[in-house]
């Protein structure tokens, strides 16, 4: 494959004079990153990676450069937790509670994310720029993340929505293939589109069967929303694993827990470490770096 179609983008679209809106994303290369990172096994690569791809595609519907959506789950299952984050500019980053979980196939043969995951609360964070936040919180329906994603649209924004989300692993535990799309109806939609979408919809293959045939975000929407006069946005929005720590925003950290503590540290520790959650990057600082910061 050419690095073209490896490259990882959103694509945004209206359908059926602006009564459907649409986003799909290729995002191979962001999934492959944060395996990387994290060492995470084949079902919890899935299980983040198709969190990564739906936050991805959640903080591109956000307008100013400030805002910052956070998805959380919390659960019972053995990944214990996923949280993502998201920018409007298609960066993403995020993390598992447990990178390591093996679990057998589920019945289908496939990596079990719906058991891994198990029950629990998926909550949504939008900072946009408020006094305060607007926070959404649903119960989990399935663990799957995307059929968890289309509640949550459903539930808390009330936008019926339909998503779909695929990470397909090699046997070598890298990422062979990743993406997704969301399709949202607008208010007042009429209902023989509801009524054709949702036949359409039906028909559709996994998202990961379509990226293996060659299909790019912007086919991948045209199969789906052909005969619905789909407008595509020509703007592609590139995504990316981004985290935006440092070295110095770690130091501003140890800054805050004040003189005694790090004088505590700085007499105690030959060197204290502190890891990055969301990218597994580690800073390390020495006695004598404790005592400039004092």
């Amino acid at each position: 494959m050419n690095q073209e179609y490896y490259s990882d983008y959103i694509v945004r679209g209206m359908a059926a004079s602006g009564q459907i809106r649409c986003f799909a994303i290729t995002s191979r290369t962001l999934v492959e990153e944060a395996r990387r990172r994290h060492g995470t096994s084949p079902v919890i690569t899935a299980a983040l990676g198709r969190l990564l791809t739906g936050g991805a595609m959640m903080g591109a519907m956000m307008k100013s450069k400030k805002d910052l959506l956070t998805v959380q789950i919390q659960c019972s299952g053995p990944v214990q937790g996923l949280t993502v984050t998201a920018d409007a500019f298609g960066h993403v980053k995020g993390y598992a509670a447990d990178p390591i979980v093996s679990l057998p196939a589920s019945p289908e043969g496939k990596l079990d994310v719906g058991r891994a995951v198990g029950q629990g609360v998926l909550t949504v964070t939008k900072d946009i720029g408020l006094k305060e936040p607007y926070t959404g919180q649903v119960q989990l329906v399935s663990g799957e993340i995307a059929e968890d994603l289309t509640y949550y649209y459903a539930t808390s924004e009330q936008t019926p929505s339909s998503i779909a989300l695929g990470v397909r692993m090699n046997r070598n535990n890298t990422t062979a293939q990743a993406g997704g799309y969301m399709i949202q109806l607008m208010p007042g939609i009429q209902d023989e589109i509801i009524t054709g979408l949702e036949k359409r919809l039906t028909e559709i293959r996994p998202v990961t069967a379509m990226l293996e045939e060659g299909h790019t975000p912007e086919s991948m929407l045209e199969r789906i929303l052909s005969g619905y006069e789909l407008e595509l946005s020509p703007e592609r929005l590139p995504a990316s694993f981004t985290c935006g720590c440092s070295r110095e925003r770690m130091a501003q950290a140890l800054v805050s827990l004040g003189q005694r503590e790090l004088g505590r540290l700085a007499e105690e520790e030959e060197k204290v470490e502190i890891n990055c959650h969301f990218c597994n990057t580690s800073y390390s600082f020495s006695s004598e770096d404790l005592k400039k910061m004092i």
